[in-house]
Order: structure tokens, then sequence, then C-alpha cells
């Protein structure tokens, strides 16, 4: 696995609107992304983790194409708690600028026509929120690609009520020995923003826009490696806060809406998801 988690280089469709100081880092070539991996020994196994290959329309072929052999692995969560949890992290990325997640998913027809995009969303694609819960379309166009053993649906409950046995499963998969103690660990925390408008000037200064920013950074360059982690530790403690509970009208709006999502979901992976997900007490 590389160090660039999500590399996004499968996904043509979800090109950055504008250079981010991520983006330096994404690859834009098969060279440069077959160069992620030069660590690799010749018995190890290649993989990442581009969470947007399943909401992306081309990224299955273009997998296909490059390695027919690929192995897929897609976890699928609740949609009204996935679509919740994305809208945080969507804020917290400066995707979205919405903070309310009812009016966020309202602008959803706008946002089609080239509208009410956030002036530093860098990836608006990602903003038709009820695109990432079509689950049996997203699946289909790898399974019309991909043999049934080359696949593995995973539930996202499923990976956290029992994450080992999970890895285990995912291990077994992939042809690999699924044996070796597996240590597990408590990672990307939903968080939520606290002030928009300082987290926008937080944002702004991490690119070098004005002069302000550019001497804080020459600032920052100058400090150790230690000395930055413990800034940049001290600003996200600054500007992110635990979220507050969900709005039960609004994540009742949102199941009603994608019920019948989930009721395709169940009958494709021939899984009760209706009973498990409490889709059933909805009328």
């Amino acid at each position: 696995m590389p160090t660039l988690k999500e590399p996004l280089f499968f996904s043509s469709d979800m090109r950055l609107r504008f250079p981010t100081p991520r983006s330096e880092k994404v690859p834009q070539t098969l060279d440069a992304y077959l160069a992620l991996f030069a660590e690799a020994e010749p018995e190890q196994l290649l993989g990442e983790a581009s969470s947007s290959y399943l909401w992306s329309h081309t990224a299955a072929h273009a997998i296909a194409d490059a390695q027919p052999a690929a192995r897929i692995i897609a976890v699928l969560r609740e949609p009204a708690s996935f679509l919740r949890s994305l809208h945080l992290q969507y804020m917290q990325i400066h995707v979205e600028a919405q903070a309310n997640l009812r009016k966020a998913i309202a602008l959803e027809p706008a946002r089609r026509e080239g509208r009410h995009i956030p002036r530093r969303s860098h990836r608006p694609q990602l903003l038709l929120y009820s695109e990432h819960v079509r689950y049996v379309e997203q699946l289909r166009r790898y399974e019309a690609l991909f043999a049934p053993e080359q696949m593995l649906v995973l539930i996202y409950d499923d990976f956290r009520a029992d994450n080992e046995a999970t890895v285990r499963r995912i291990l077994r998969f992939l042809g690999l020995d699924d044996g070796a103690p597996v240590h597990t660990k408590e990672a990307n925390p939903t968080v939520t923003v606290r002030s928009p408008r300082l987290h926008g000037l937080a944002h702004a200064i991490a690119l070098g826009q004005g002069p302000v920013s550019r001497t804080l950074n020459r600032t920052l360059k100058a400090l150790g490696p230690r000395q930055v982690n413990r800034a940049v530790a001290m600003r996200e403690r600054l500007l992110m806060g635990r979220p507050a509970s969900a709005d039960d009208d609004v994540m009742l709006e949102l199941r009603r809406r994608f019920k019948p999502e989930v009721l395709a979901l169940s009958e494709h992976l021939d899984r009760d998801l209706v009973s498990q997900w409490s889709y059933d007490e909805i009328d």
C-alpha cells in the first residue's frame, strides 16, 4: 500500500477543479502511479484505497484495462449515517461550505447545474450526495467487468462489530495468510468544524494566499519536524471538535428517501439489510 492512501488515479471524472497542496502528490500518468509502489517486493500484492473509485463512472473500466485480475473490495454503510459522516468530512476538507446537512443536500439540483458551488470546493462533483449511496448501480459497474470471485462486498456494521474477523476475511479473499496477529486502532474519528469562517482562514493560510500566510509558512518551514507536528496538532484541536448529535428529523428524511436503495441492495446481496438497518420501521 502506498503512503498516499487515495491516489485517485483511475477516477478521471473526479479530477480537481484547481490545484491544492495535496494535488501535487496525485499521479497524473500510469508511470507516476506505478512509481507509488516502487518499494514493493516481487512477492507482494499491490493495493490502494481510493474511495472515489466506487462512486466514479470511469474508474471500473480504467482499473479493468490496467489490471483485469484486480480484486475489488467495497465497504457499504447505512445511507443516512454515511451521508451525515460524509458531509462532516467534506466540511473539514473544504469541499462543502454549507454546514447544515439538510440544506446541503437540498442544494444538489442546483449544484448539478454548476450553481451554489463553494468557492474553495476543489472537487464539486462530490457534492452530489445522492450519487454516493446508489450502491447497486455502483456495484454493477464492477460486476460487468470482474468475475464474482474478484469482488468482496462488506457491510460497515460488520467491520465495526468485529474488526478482526473482517480483516481476516479480507486476507483470505486476497489469498494471504489470515493467521497473523491483527492489531486494531481507532482511526479517522468523526469531527466537526467549530467555525467555518476560521477554518476557511486557516485553509487560505495553508494554501499560501496573502502576505500573512506566506510569512507564517516561511516560519513553519524554519521549524523542525517535531515542532511542525505540534503546531498542526494544536491547529486541529482549535478548529475541530466533537460533532453534535444527529438531527433525528433529518436522519428520518434521509432514511425515507433512500429506503428504495436499501431494498434494492438487500435483494442484490441476498441479505436482509432492511431489517438490519431498521428500514422496516419506516413508512
